[in-house]
């Protein structure tokens, strides 16, 4: 078995009710969810011109292997309407796989531990509300660390 820690967000549509269909679809697709964060509204990454998403961090306890565990999420959010129409654009849902134990993958499919997971304050607080001393395996810091150091300044609140 291993642990994973995902991301799920969206900002399109009923954005709590698109992250409980989500959270329904990866406990019977994927594993046992052992605990997710609050629900935390952040302003859009990247492209700023959108409206603003809901995040929540879970941990997964799951049989499936880094690119099964993709290739699960990335059916979940077909099924759930996700468009990929340009980089960082609005989405009714987004799966990412943050961090699964100690695994260190670079593949064109999958990168793990998530490659902006230490750029991004809306991915750190949420896991650091849930798993604040898992290591991250490149940079050897906690999530806590990770979420002091962190150079992101966009605004995360808890809803």
């Amino acid at each position: 078995m291993n642990t994973a820690y995902l991301l799920i967000g969206g900002n399109l549509g009923d954005r709590a009710a698109y992250l409980q269909q989500a959270l329904r679809q990866i406990e019977a697709l994927c594993g046992s969810i052992s605990c997710a964060s609050s629900i935390y509204e952040t302003a859009a990454w990247g492209n700023t011109n959108q409206p603003s998403f809901y995040n929540q961090a879970v941990k997964l306890i799951t049989p499936l292997a880094p690119e099964a565990l993709l290739e699960q999420l990335l059916a979940i959010e077909l099924e759930m309407g996700r468009v990929r129409e340009e980089k960082y654009g609005p989405r009714t849902i987004d799966l990412d796989i943050l961090m699964i134990d100690d695994k260190v993958e670079d593949t064109q499919k999958l990168t793990i531990p998530h490659p902006q997971l230490h750029n991004r304050r809306f991915a750190l607080l949420p896991l650091a509300e849930i798993a604040p001393s898992p290591h991250h395996p490149i940079l050897d810091k906690t999530v806590s660390e990770l979420l002091v150091n962190c150079p992101d300044t966009l605004d995360v609140q808890k809803k």
